[in-house]
């Protein structure tokens, strides 16, 4: 890495402190991932700047802001095992796989899932376990072997009303999920905390703009 990279690596990390990110261990995360390995060619000069990039399929990279916060309202701890439902370029997987224990991870358009998973490997972020699926019915069962309950659970695109029932349940009591729920009209990100079996907590976090959760692995010619 350059000079100048390193210095909008750091100008980042600043920005992000001065917008209300305090976990030391999510900003160094952020520091340690190379979020300009994870985007295009055509937008690499923007990498470091705080803002969401297209990846293709119709899919972006979050902004930095959202990833961090995110990240921090989920109170990661090593022992954490973490369900991400969305993939897309595999960068908030990065970020996560320094935080937790391990990490579990869906994404619907396959040509993202198999290059996300290819750019986690080169890191060799080897707690991370990436999949082609539909990511509204949790972690599927595998071999026999459940992976559910998660610690955590983090959806990288909205729900319209609320979170898949799916996912809920596949939440340890005690356990939290970040989302963005909402439509067209607007969304927020909110914190979910399983208090119960039946029972969950709600906190609004902060307006977001995140690309629809949709059903099913999408089709080759599905751009958005």
């Amino acid at each position: 890495m350059n000079t100048q990279d390193i210095n909008k690596r750091i100008r980042l990390i600043m920005e992000l402190r001065k917008k209300g990110i305090t976990d030391a261990s999510v900003l160094g995360a952020m520091e340690r991932v190379p979020r300009d390995y994870f985007v295009p060619d055509a937008v690499k000069d923007q990498a470091w700047d705080d803002m969401a990039l297209p990846i293709g399929r119709g899919q972006t990279i979050s902004q930095p802001l959202v990833v961090a916060t995110m990240t921090q309202a989920l109170k990661l701890s090593d022992q954490d095992k973490v369900l991400e439902i969305g993939t897309g370029c595999g960068y908030q997987t990065a970020v996560l796989a320094h935080l937790c224990r391990r990490v579990y991870t869906i994404e619907r358009h396959k040509p993202l899932q198999k290059a996300a998973q290819q750019r986690l490997e080169d890191l060799k972020l080897r707690n991370v376990t990436a999949l082609a699926g539909d990511g509204m019915k949790g972690w599927p069962t595998m071999h026999g072997i459940d992976q559910a309950p998660f610690d955590k659970i983090i959806v990288t695109a909205a729900a319209r009303e609320k979170p898949p029932q799916k996912l809920l349940d596949q939440l340890k009591i005690g356990g939290m999920m970040i989302i963005p729920v909402g439509g067209e009209d607007g969304q927020v990100l909110k914190l979910y905390k399983k208090d119960a079996v039946e029972t969950t907590a709600v906190k609004d976090v902060m307006p977001v703009r995140f690309v629809p959760l949709l059903p099913d692995i999408a089709p080759d010619d599905e751009a958005a």
